[in-house]
């Protein structure tokens, strides 16, 4: 299975903010496992630095995503992803932006806890709950 990771589930883990932690961690897992095939844009990396530096400093934030980047593919954005972007009825940007990233990446599910975001993306948006949930069904 192929997740996009919307940057909160990262940011969950990188700031171990409760109550969300203990969640994300456990998809993260599957990925370590091979279950599932993990993915966050290249803009997520920056959007993680910025937050984690301000929170943590510069060493902590760099250290967190070259252990990140261990575990998850990067997709990049391109100019055809930001037009199509724009045209899209979900509200936020960076959320369309990785909705349409996602679309063209053969991405199965976006993990966020922010669902109502991706209401009209292509890509079905699940809660780590959710997926974690989905993922004891297929068993």
């Amino acid at each position: 299975m192929r997740l996009l990771f919307d940057t909160n589930i990262v940011l969950d883990i990188a700031l171990k903010r409760e109550p969300f932690y203990k969640d994300s961690v456990t998809i993260f897992k599957n990925i370590d496992n091979k279950r599932t095939f993990g993915f966050v844009t290249a803009t997520t990396i920056t959007d993680i630095y910025y937050i984690a530096r301000k929170d943590k400093g510069h060493l902590i934030a760099i250290e967190f995503i070259s252990n990140l980047i261990q575990f998850v593919d990067l997709i990049g954005i391109d100019k055809e992803i930001i037009i199509e972007a724009l045209t899209t009825e979900l509200t936020d940007f960076e959320d369309s932006i990785q909705s349409v990233a996602s679309s063209y990446n053969d991405i199965d599910y976006i993990v966020t806890r922010n669902t109502k975001n991706f209401k009209d993306s292509r890509v079905k948006a699940l809660t780590p709950i959710e997926f974690i949930n989905l993922t004891r069904k297929k068993k």
